[in-house]
């Protein structure tokens, strides 16, 4: 049991690393993300708002994440956000010529294709982290030792 605890605090620790240090990338060099994201052929209507409202959401998802209470929550907010992550790098792989990397940091200097089995790798390990967590955190079932008696009745 031990390992599944230490498992589900490492999960939730790489994934409040990762938004936090996504998030203040972005926000560090928010003139260059809010433009490459406006060049982008599937945002660029939404680029103002995405640019503002994307590190906000990731610095929340980091948040759910830090506490036992809100940490399932987190683990499926984080899955949710790295699966939309990793479908519009598809979308940009498979169908976009021009393609402009909204990235910061570490993360900017991978390929997109790099970029996509990196995300890949996240959406494994939130899956994990969401399976670990809903048997850590889950209902106990009571031992047989446990259990009420049974009344018997009998009707008259």
């Amino acid at each position: 049991m031990y390992w599944k605890n230490l498992a589900a605090e490492v999960i939730s620790s790489l994934l409040i690393l990762l938004f936090v240090y996504t998030a203040i990338s972005k926000l560090l060099d928010y003139q260059t993300f809010r433009m490459q994201l406006s060049k982008s052929p599937f945002i660029t209507a939404y680029a103002v708002t995405i640019s503002w409202a994307l590190p906000l959401v990731e610095v929340l998802v980091a948040g759910l994440l830090l506490f036992n209470r809100t940490r399932i929550l987190g683990l499926y907010t984080s899955l949710f956000l790295i699966t939309m992550f990793t479908t519009y790098i598809y979308a940009m792989l498979q169908y976009s010529y021009d393609i402009p990397c909204s990235c910061g940091g570490v993360l900017a200097k991978m390929s997109w294709t790099q970029h996509l089995w990196f995300n890949i790798g996240f959406v494994v390990i939130a899956i994990t982290g969401i399976l670990l967590e809903t048997a850590r955190s889950g209902i106990k079932k009571p031992a047989p030792s446990q259990l009420p008696p049974i009344v018997y009745s009998t009707i008259s």
